[in-house]
């Protein structure tokens, strides 16, 4: 009795159950009891396991080169040994140091070595091979390797990597090298003074052992001192020139085994082994994303709990479908009978109670629906024409007083012409930029606002970089939206040519492509790597602040695209130390289109 009873007052109040409380408590005890399975059996079988295995290979890999790198360490400082124990003990430096020694063990390790040399207190070089002289500005007292070797008596220091250029070489040729020194005891008749045994190892012997080694998902390996310094990295270069950053700091202070951080909003496992003698640690880095485990039998896993739960779902479906569904589908019939009728045909009160309600509220807004579209379209191109006027607007006054400062320096400076040709080039460049507060512009004259910004900019700069601008005959009277070269021009100077070291060269060059326009800006300057490229545009990134016209790429791609579509904009290709071109990709206009004529003759 009290079973049916309890099924009697279930069905009761089932039947009073509003759709949402069906729907919300049948998928929801479904989903939730199919998702706690799946996720708590993947997760306690699998998590733990992928862990561990990639942590022990990163640990096996991180073994391998440590005894590599221990063996390859041991063997130049037997070589500082040798030269210490073997020659410097044995020989008085006012006699002379016999080379013979010394070239006979830079022979036999000339693979691993660059130079060894022998300094005394002052810095001065006693004897050295196979470079045998310093260059006349070079001090190597004043070198951080000398000062290190006198401050660790009976220790033996190792640098960070560096070009070793003290030394007169016939071809000009320096190479990256780390410098082991240790102070040692020189004899000068009788009498013992402290000096300082220089040994150069190859840096690509360090490097040769870290490059072999590979780590399982994507990861990598680099070397730190105890101080953070980078010893190696396979990305060093983009590091020194801060492109990249590496967390190398704190990695130095962790001790050795696995870790987990997170850096540059990556989680990442971390894997530390510490090289003895040196006081250098191994770091290997492997991205969270990249671990895997045993793929196969967890793909075979979650394939079976899927059927088993896909299954339970469509059971549960079936028995539900004929109660939910079928008022639910005949509403949305009716909705969809709206852009044919324009107004809700009748629909059976049947169903739940938020049915019934959904269909009276449909019906209250069918009648205000034109009203609201009206008003909404009416939005939209006011807030377009606002968002064209500001954009359009952002034009930074530092421009005009950088120009004004650069007229009056050439006028006290005597050079008359430049002075005029500044100002004349300035005069007509506002004009344009004017243009009668037209945005669609004869495309000849945003080349020529382009030319004359140039022509300002190329005699601030002292000629520093030279320009072309060339149009294809068949872009003869075709239009162009207003101020979207000069922008790129910009760019162009101020990052690809303001840090060149060699003179630098501008070019623009427009021409067409069926039923497009094309204008290309290109730079022999410094280029970009690709995430700064694929960030330019990128609406999520912060914009970057200016120090030209203050219309940032950014905003010129976003008024290409507001006036004729996103189909239409900026593309970037760039390579780093190849140099930056710029697309403005338009649609060739023979006449600017009537609805910007129409929105630019209202007051």
């Amino acid at each position: 009795m009290f079973v049916r009873s309890l099924i009697g007052r279930l069905s009761a109040s089932y039947r009073k159950m509003s759709i949402r409380r069906v729907i919300s408590l049948s998928f929801t005890a479904v989903s939730v009891v199919g998702i706690l399975f799946i996720g708590l059996s993947l997760v306690l079988r699998y998590s733990a396991a992928t862990q561990q295995v990639e942590a022990s290979a990163s640990q096996k890999v991180l073994e391998q080169v440590k005894q590599s790198m221990d063996s390859h360490l041991r063997r130049m400082m037997r070589v500082s040994d040798t030269v210490y124990y073997r020659i410097i003990k044995n020989a008085d430096i006012n006699q002379g140091i016999s080379p013979e020694s010394l070239e006979l063990l830079y022979e036999e390790n000339r693979d691993d070595l660059v130079s060894i040399a022998i300094f005394d207190p002052a810095g001065d070089l006693v004897t050295a091979t196979p470079l045998s002289s310093l260059k006349a500005q070079a001090h190597a007292s004043q070198q951080a390797w000398f000062s290190a070797a006198l401050g660790q008596i009976e220790n033996i220091h190792f640098s960070t990597p560096h070009v070793q250029n003290l030394f007169e070489s016939a071809d000009d040729r320096y190479r990256w090298v780390i410098s082991i020194s240790r102070q040692v005891e020189l004899t000068r008749g009788g009498t013992t003074e402290s000096g300082v045994l220089l040994v150069d190892m190859n840096f690509s012997g360090v490097e040769q052992i870290c490059r072999n080694a590979e780590l399982t998902g994507g990861g990598y390996l680099y070397i730190v001192d105890r101080n953070g310094e980078i010893i190696y990295h396979p990305r060093q270069q983009l590091i020194y020139a801060d492109l990249i950053q590496e967390n190398n700091q704190e990695a130095a202070l962790l001790p050795d085994g696995t870790h987990w951080e997170t850096f540059q909003g990556e989680q990442r496992q971390i894997t530390v082994k510490t090289v003895g003698y040196t006081g250098w640690k191994l770091v290997g880095v492997v991205p969270a994303n990249g671990l895997r485990g045993s793929t196969g039998q967890l793909i075979l896993f979650v394939i079976s709990v899927l059927l088993f739960s896909i299954f339970l779902l469509i059971f549960i479906n079936s028995r539900l479908s004929a109660h939910i569904t079928e008022p639910i589908l005949e509403l949305d019939r009716a909705v969809n009978d709206i852009q044919k009728l324009g107004q809700l045909p009748e629909v059976t009160d049947s169903g739940c109670y938020e049915v019934q309600r959904l269909e009276h509220s449909i019906r209250s807004m069918v009648s205000t629906m034109r009203h609201l579209m009206d008003d909404i379209i009416r939005q939209e191109q006011d807030k377009r024409r606002s968002e064209l006027e500001v954009l359009q607007s952002q034009i930074n006054p530092h421009f005009l007083y950088n120009t004004l400062d650069s007229v009056i320096w050439l006028t006290e400076s005597g050079r008359y012409d430049d002075a005029i040709q500044m100002v004349t080039s300035l005069g007509r460049l506002f004009r344009i930029s004017l243009s009668r507060g037209k945005s669609i512009i004869p495309l000849s004259d945003e080349l020529e606002h382009a030319n004359h910004y140039m022509t300002i900019q190329k005699i601030r700069y002292k000629n520093k970089f030279s320009f072309t601008i060339h149009a294809e005959p068949d872009t003869a009277g075709l239009y162009s939206l207003k101020l979207i070269v000069q922008p790129i021009l910009e760019n162009a100077i101020y990052h690809g040519m303001a840090a060149a070291d060699d003179d630098g060269e501008i070019t623009v060059h427009a021409w067409r492509d069926g039923d497009d326009l094309i204008i290309d800006v290109s730079d022999n300057g410094l280029g970009m790597p690709q995430e700064v490229v694929e960030s330019l545009l990128d609406e999520r990134k912060p914009l970057e602040r200016s120090k030209g016209s203050g219309i940032g790429v950014r905003n010129v791609h976003r008024r290409i695209g507001l006036t004729f579509g996103v189909q239409y904009g900026l593309t970037f290709h760039s390579e780093p130390d190849e140099g930056t071109t710029v697309r403005i990709r338009l649609p060739a206009l023979t006449q600017p289109p009537d609805d910007i004529d129409a929105r630019e003759a209202k007051p």
